[in-house]
């Protein structure tokens, strides 16, 4: 069994665990961890000692003390070690480095064509981002973006690549890194997107759906204390990310979460890029949008066009937009009575849609039962550019962590 798969009860006081709590200022030294795990203080020094060693750690000199000897300060390193993150799209991709905690050193947002291929655009990234690690951030644009790149740095720290996590916004195999059947993407079908990355860095490399790493940015980001959640990402097309027991649930082949081909239309019916007619994809994603406008005569030619005449109160745009959400709910429908989250959180571009989300949760209400809504949480993942590759990251450094 590996830490992924371990249930969440079982890893109080784990690697992972003693890393967050350090990460986010919960514990500054091993008492503290010994308080919150509940472990005995020499079971916690070999588990520090052990992500000292392999560089995930630090001591940071000597705390208060308080009757005693003073504690050593832990810390996690910030000016060293770096994950390497790439969140792909059709049309952009975001990239950076990030430090262990899972905080942004630097990013970038690069122009990217999905259609010239898997070997041209991960090359591309993957050489910038190995420049991001080798070179210095610039501290004076410290948690800002660039009006030219879109690039931001939190320090001007460079560091050693520990790993790349790399989003892919398909069908994603996890166990092989492999992509499997995607819409919109040609020439990637079974591509190995592991493997060829392998070959040119000297790291770990972890690729997963997109949908699932805004799933797990999120979720660390804004409710690592709840333990089942589900994290819609809505923009030109649609998925989903699922936390279960407080993990990543993937499924047994890692498609878990693929609410984009669940029928919500009868015949006659949108036709699909997946071949059926009626997906939740074809009738509610960014693109169906645009394609329904289209058929009615409106011209637009991309989805921020059709925001732009939602925002100035365009009645065939808002209309769609509020079907859409009904389409999408009562899908989500079905996940909240089957799987009874926490909280339902949607991203994306669509995420800022507000006749879009109002309908979503109109129906949520109206189709779920009492119980499953009686405390659910129906919200936006907190907006920002850098979710995906924050999620990438822990994908990364959850990786590390298990392997130390």
């Amino acid at each position: 069994m590996t830490i992924d798969d371990a249930p969440r009860e079982a890893l109080r006081g784990g690697p992972r665990e003693l890393l967050r709590w350090v990460a986010t200022g919960a514990a500054v030294s091993r008492a503290d961890l010994s308080r919150l795990s509940g472990l005995s203080p020499s079971t916690v020094s070999q588990r520090v000692e052990a992500l000292i060693n392999q560089g995930l750690l630090e001591e940071a000199g000597a705390g208060r003390s308080r009757g005693g000897r003073r504690p050593r300060q832990l810390a996690v390193p910030t000016g060293g070690a770096v994950v390497g993150a790439i969140d792909l799209g059709a049309h952009h991709a975001r990239i950076g480095t990030l430090d262990l905690s899972g905080r942004v050193v630097q990013g970038r947002t690069l122009p990217v064509r999905i259609e010239d291929g898997p070997e041209a655009v991960l090359g591309t990234l993957l050489a910038e981002v190995a420049a991001l690690a080798a070179a210095p951030g610039d501290p004076t644009a410290a948690g800002t973006a660039s009006s030219a790149t879109g690039s931001t740095t939190a320090d001007g720290a460079a560091g050693a690549l520990r790993g790349v996590g790399i989003g892919i916004p398909g069908p994603v195999q996890h166990a092989t890194g492999r992509v499997v059947s995607p819409s919109r993407m040609p020439g990637w079908n079974g591509f190995d997107v592991a493997a060829f990355c392998a070959d040119r860095v000297d790291v770990p490399v972890i690729v997963d759906n997109d949908a699932n790493l805004m799933a797990l940015g999120a979720h660390r980001m804004a409710h690592p204390e709840l333990d089942h959640a589900v994290y819609i990402k809505a923009g030109t097309g649609i998925g989903s990310g699922v936390i279960s027991s407080g993990r990543l649930h993937r499924g047994a082949q890692g498609s878990a979460g693929d609410i984009s081909h669940c029928r919500v239309v009868a015949d006659p019916a949108p036709l699909c890029s997946c071949g059926n007619a009626g997906c939740l994809e074809a009738v509610a994603s960014g693109a169906a949008l645009v394609t329904a406008l289209r058929d009615q005569g409106v011209s637009v030619s991309d989805l921020t066009g059709v925001l732009r005449l939602i925002d100035d109160g365009d009645r065939h745009a808002t209309a769609l937009a509020r079907k859409a959400g009904r389409a999408i709910g009562e899908i989500l429908a079905v996940v909240v009575n089957f799987f009874n989250p926490q909280v339902v959180a949607i991203g994306g571009r669509l995420a800022d849609c507000e006749p879009l989300l109002a309908s979503m949760r109109a129906t949520l209400y109206e189709r779920c039962l009492p119980l499953a809504t009686q405390t659910l949480l129906i919200e936006r993942v907190a907006t920002s550019q850098d979710i995906g590759i924050t999620g990438a990251a822990h994908l990364v450094i959850d990786h590390v962590v298990s392997a130390s």
